[in-house]
């Protein structure tokens, strides 16, 4: 590793402002030195807040990611970069990032290699929000934890909602590729490949590289494994609920994407996209926000992606890389489904009719509920609502990846419910994290499983950094069970190690396990696989 150790001036060892236990450590990069913090009591790097492309400001607004110039001197890279453009969408998130702004190409490094040490694992972490929020930066996708483990963690930030996937006539015909949107899918192609050229300089292996996430993070990594341009960049991939297959964020065909660009212009009365590029930041935020958009979607662009992932998958021309991936026992609440309807087995019934009109006899028997279970309503309502959000999408990439791959696969349930909040003035919010509770909500009921995004401090080891809960020794023996299951995958390609729970390779014909992740993590029959083949006759593909 380069230069890792030049930290010295005049004999003078420079503190980190922000860490008293820290010294300046500077990296030869390609494209020049950075300094970053060495923490002397955890032997921990940090490197925050790292150029990976150009601003996308200005003419480079709605384009994709333009490769970083060489600058002269040392950049100094201690604190966090901004976060990409967002309004407040899930006000649970807990952002550590200086501010926000169009400019917000940066990644950050987390390291213990010494100045001799090569070729460690790599982890790409992209964080989740719905494409429209979130950041690198934030507390749960920290990476000192998983950084003691001997892996090298890379998180990303990656621009969002009207900033990464509007799509437009004009922005298509003025690219190379002739196509438009996706610019947040192509912003973490490009961090993938700062990593390629740089990452040996950190004690990491080029040549090892596993991308993980999210929700739109695990979303994102389904569409970089798909990606015919991807594919050099990574070797192992892990999926935390949700891919981009229907029904969840399915990506559309570029000429309707277009279509959706011109609509957003003209809700404005905008003539074209240069008028829009020279608009200042603020007024295509609020332009945004006024519009009620959750977003944009991902496009069959022909370029980064030319087909849907049914048909990349299909034809076996995604990434022939070992996959992790999985979901959690509660990721939607019923209510979500059932809107304001009490939870009687009578009105989920209906419901069901309404949802399935010709088919409701057979749903209502695949999502019976136990007539001895005093929640059995709640749980099967949760179930189908879970499987309608984000579940069957998620089997589904398995699904594909297993019928179309020899290589291991390895799937999940996670369901450790989470302890009590510490403040009873908080409640859970439904991107992972905690917010005011205000005078709409009601108290809540013990919960009825493991909810969206409640896993993420446990696999990535940050208990310690979400100090809302009321943690126990329990939630840590499942946190080191998970985090090793996800630091051995990233490794070797599998999880498996001596004192662990075997995790079957599921990838095998018959009717594969799965493994439960809980207080006891044990792998057992997958016999919920009947929904998703009923469901797979409920979604084009």
């Amino acid at each position: 590793m380069k230069n890792i150790f030049l930290a010295f001036f005049a004999g003078v060892l420079i503190a980190n402002a922000q860490n008293p236990n820290a010294f300046a450590v500077q990296v030869e990069t390609d494209k020049g030195v950075i300094e970053g913090s060495y923490d002397t009591h955890t032997g921990v790097q940090t490197y925050l807040g790292v150029p990976f492309a150009q601003p996308p400001v200005g003419a480079l607004r709605w384009k994709a990611p333009v490769e970083m110039q060489n600058w002269q001197g040392v950049k100094e890279t201690k604190k966090f970069g901004p976060r990409p453009m967002q309004p407040l969408v899930f006000g649970d998130m807990k952002s550590r990032s200086a501010g926000v702004s169009e400019d917000c190409l940066y990644l950050n490094i987390w390291t213990t290699a010494d100045r001799n040490t090569k070729n460690l694992p790599v982890l790409v972490y992209f964080y989740g929000g719905g494409n429209v929020a979130g950041d690198a930066s934030e507390y749960r996708y920290d990476g000192e934890s998983m950084s003691k483990k001997g892996i090298v963690v890379v998180t990303v930030n990656y621009r969002l909602n009207v900033f990464g996937y509007l799509a437009h006539p004009e922005l298509s015909e003025e690219a190379s590729y002739k196509a438009s949107g996706n610019y947040g899918l192509l912003d973490q192609l490009q961090a993938l490949k700062w990593v390629g050229r740089n990452i040996a300089q950190f004690g990491g292996d080029p040549d090892n590289v596993t991308i993980a996430g999210e929700s739109a993070g695990s979303i994102s990594v389904s569409a970089q494994m798909a990606s015919p341009l991807s594919k050099e960049f990574i070797d192992k991939a892990i999926g935390e609920s949700g891919a981009a297959i229907n029904p969840t964020m399915t990506p559309v065909t570029l000429d309707q994407a277009e279509k959706e660009g011109e609509k957003f212009l003209a809700q404005f009365e905008i003539n074209s996209i240069e008028e829009l590029r020279s608009l200042s930041t603020r007024a295509i935020y609020e332009m945004y926000k006024e519009s009620g958009r959750f977003g944009f979607p991902m496009v069959v662009d022909g370029y980064f992606l030319p087909k849907s992932l049914n048909d990349i998958f299909n034809e076996g021309s995604q990434a022939q890389i070992p996959l992790l991936l999985g979901w959690n026992s509660a990721e939607i609440p019923a209510q979500a489904m059932m809107q304001d309807q009490e939870l009687t087995e009578s009105n989920f019934n209906k419901t069901i009719e309404f949802l399935y009109p010709d088919e409701h006899r057979k749903v209502q028997k695949l999502y019976a509920p136990d007539k001895n279970d005093p929640r059995g309503v709640e749980r099967m309502a949760t179930r189908l609502a879970s499987d309608r959000f984000i579940v069957y999408s998620s089997y589904k990439w398995y699904d594909l990846h297993r019928k179309n791959s020899d290589q291991p696969i390895y799937r999940y349930l996670y369901a450790k419910h989470r302890p009590p909040l510490k403040n009873a003035n908080l409640v859970a919010g439904f991107a992972g994290g905690t917010r005011e509770r205000s005078e709409d909500d009601t108290v809540l009921t013990e919960p009825i499983g493991a909810p969206h995004a409640c896993e993420i401090e446990y696999a990535m080891g940050n208990l310690h950094l979400v100090d809302d809960y009321q943690w126990t020794a329990e939630d840590f023996v499942v946190s080191e069970t998970f985090q090793n299951y996800f630091a051995n995958f990233i490794k070797t390609g599998d999880p498996n190690a001596e004192g662990m729970a075997i995790w079957p390779n599921a990838n095998v014909k018959g009717n594969p396990e799965v493994m439960v992740i809980n207080t006891r993590s044990a792998a057992e029959t997958a016999d919920s696989d009947k929904r998703f083949k009923f469901l797979d006759t409920q979604y084009d593909q």
